[in-house]
C-alpha cells in the first residue's frame, strides 16, 4: 500500500493519497485545490488516480475534486446523502471500495455535517484489523468536529451534535484501539477548539485522551462540544456552498496579471481591495495607503478570507516572485477574483513617496506609556474566546479578527486605538483593516499578548 499524508500548515489541512502498488490504482481524499503535487506523486509511484473521495462539504477551503477529475478522469465520491451540481458516485454506509489488495470501507458519520463520512483503510481485505481510518472533520486528534457551522443553513447545532455523538460511538469507537486515526485538520483550524499539533493518533489513544470522547453521556457531550467554539471566518458558508457547485477550475501555473501603477489605481478606485502579503515588519516600514496586510508567511488565505468580502476584487502587493503563490493560496479558499498584482511594488513606492504610509507598532513599554498618557485609548483584543479565557489586558474590548469587518460600528474611528493578538501577526491584519476603513490613529503591539504577559512575569 502507498499511503501519503499531505499536511498544509497555512490551513491546518490534511489530505491523502492511497494506492495499491500491485494494481496501480489509487484514490485521493479531501484534496486541496492546487493538485499538481498529487498528480506528480502518483505518476512517480506508477499509480493512476481513479477516485476522489470527499469526507464532506468542506467549509474552510475549496476542495480540488473538480481539478483532479478534470486532470485524471477520476470519479468524485461523496456520501449517498450528498447533493451536488456535478456528477458524483454516491457512497452507501458500509460500502467497500477495492483497489486490489487495498480495501476502503465507507462509514457514514454525520454530525460535523449531515453528509460526513469516514473511510476505513485495510491494507489487505483479510487483515484482522484495519490499517487506519480517515475521519475527515468527525474526529480530530484531541477534539471532534464542531457541529455549529451549518446552523445558519438549515441544521441546528444541537441536532448535529446529537448525530455526532452517535457517529463517534457507533461508527468510530467500535474500531480496534490500534487503528490509526488520520483527520482532515490539525491545530489552528477553526473547525474545532482543541485540536492537537499531532497529525495522526490511534483510536485507543483518543478513547482515553480526547476530552469529547470522555463525556459520560450524550447531554454532557453536546454541552461540551457546542460551547466555546472559535468564531468561524466569514468565508466558511461561502466555501461550504461553493464546494457543492460546478465552478471554474484553477490553473495553478498562471500568474496574476502584472499591473502598472496607473492600472492598479484604476482597479482600486473601482473597488478592488489591496492585499499586501509582505511580512508585518516590512509592511510597517512602508506600504501603499489603503492596503490590508496579510502576510504570506502566516495563515494567509484564512485571514484574507476573514477580512475581505467574498465578492470583492483583489489586487496584490507582494515581493517579486511570489505573485502566483499569493494568487493560488487565495484560490484555495475560492477567492478567485484576483485581478492583478502590482509590478515592482518597491519601485512604485520609491517613485511615489507621497503614497507611502508607515504602520505604528508598539513595544510593550511603548504601549503602556501610551495607555497611561491617553485617557480614552481604545484597546481591542482580536484573539478568539478560548485565548481570551486564559487572560487579557485590562480594559480591552474583545472582537475576534474574523468578526471585525461586521462589528466596526462598536468602535470609535476617531479614538486613538491599539489592537493586539497573541503574537503580532493577526494584529497587523486588524490594524491595517481599521486604517483602511478610516480609523485615524491605530497601532498594534509587537509580540502581542505573549510579549505583554512575559514582561508582567519578569517585573
Amino acid at each position: 500500500m502507498k499511503f501519503t499524508q499531505y499536511y498544509l500548515d497555512c490551513l491546518s489541512h490534511a489530505s491523502y493519497l492511497i494506492g495499491d502498488e500491485t494494481t496501480g490504482r489509487a484514490v485521493v481524499v479531501d484534496p486541496r485545490r492546487d493538485v499538481d503535487e498529487y498528480l506528480r506523486d502518483a505518476a512517480e509511484a506508477g499509480l493512476t488516480i481513479e477516485l476522489v473521495l470527499e469526507t464532506h462539504f468542506h467549509a474552510d477551503f475549496l476542495s480540488g475534486h473538480l481539478e483532479l477529475a478534470e486532470a485524471t478522469g477520476a470519479e468524485i465520491g461523496y456520501s449517498s446523502v450528498a447533493e451536488t451540481e456535478f456528477p458524483i458516485r454516491k457512497l452507501d454506509d458500509g460500502e467497500r471500495i477495492s483497489l486490489g489488495e487495498v480495501q476502503l470501507e465507507i462509514r457514514h458519520t454525520p454530525g460535523h455535517t449531515p453528509e460526513s463520512i469516514s473511510i476505513v483503510v485495510w491494507e489487505r481485505a483479510d487483515d484482522a484489523e484495519p490499517y487506519g481510518v480517515l475521519t475527515g472533520d468527525t474526529l480530530f486528534i484531541g477534539d471532534v468536529g464542531r457541529p455549529d457551522l451549518l446552523a445558519s443553513i438549515g441544521f441546528s447545532r444541537d441536532e448535529l451534535a446529537d448525530s455526532l455523538y452517535d457517529s463517534l460511538h457507533d461508527q468510530l469507537l467500535t474500531l480496534p484501539d490500534a487503528t490509526r486515526v488520520y483527520p482532515a485538520h490539525g491545530a489552528g483550524s477553526a473547525c474545532g477548539k482543541n485540536l492537537s499539533t499531532d497529525t495522526w493518533s490511534t483510536i485507543g489513544d483518543q478513547r482515553v485522551n480526547n476530552y469529547a470522547l470522555l463525556a459520560p453521556d450524550k447531554k454532557t457531550f453536546v454541552d461540551l462540544v457546542t460551547e466555546g467554539q472559535p468564531p468561524a471566518p466569514e468565508y466558511f458558508v461561502y466555501d461550504a456552498v461553493l464546494n457543492r457547485k460546478d465552478r471554474p477550475l484553477l490553473d495553478e501555473t498562471k500568474p496574476p496579471e502584472s499591473l502598472e501603477l496607473a492600472e492598479f489605481d484604476r482597479l482600486v478606485d473601482a473597488g478592488a481591495v489591496i492585499i499586501d502579503g509582505r511580512d508585518p515588519e516590512e509592511f510597517a516600514q512602508g506600504h501603499l495607503a489603503g492596503s490590508v496586510n496579510v502576510g504570506l508567511q502566516g495563515r494567509y488565505a484564512e485571514f484574507a478570507g476573514s477580512v475581505v468580502a467574498t465578492d470583492a476584487d483583489i489586487v496584490l502587493v507582494v515581493n517579486e516572485g511570489f505573485e502566483t503563490e499569493a494568487k493560488n493560496r487565495l484560490a484555495r479558499i475560492g477567492f478567485d477574483r484576483v485581478v492583478g498584482a502590482l509590478a515592482n511594488p518597491l519601485g512604485a513606492m520609491a517613485d511615489h513617496p507621497e503614497r507611502v504610509r508607515r504602520a505604528s507598532r508598539l513595544t510593550v513599554p511603548q504601549f503602556e506609556d501610551r495607555q497611561a498618557a491617553i485617557e480614552d485609548l481604545q484597546l481591542v483584543d482580536i484573539r478568539n474566546p478560548g485565548e481570551i479565557a486564559i487572560g487579557s489586558i485590562s480594559g480591552s474590548k474583545a472582537i475576534p479578527v474574523g468578526q471585525l469587518p461586521s462589528r466596526l460600528d462598536e468602535l470609535d474611528p476617531n479614538a486613538p486605538t491599539v489592537v493586539y493578538c497573541a503574537g503580532g501577526y493577526r494584529s497587523s491584519v486588524a490594524a491595517s483593516l481599521l486604517r483602511q476603513r478610516g480609523f485615524s490613529d491605530v497601532s498594534d503591539i509587537l509580540g502581542g499578548y505573549g510579549a505583554w504577559l512575559e514582561l508582567r512575569q519578569t517585573v
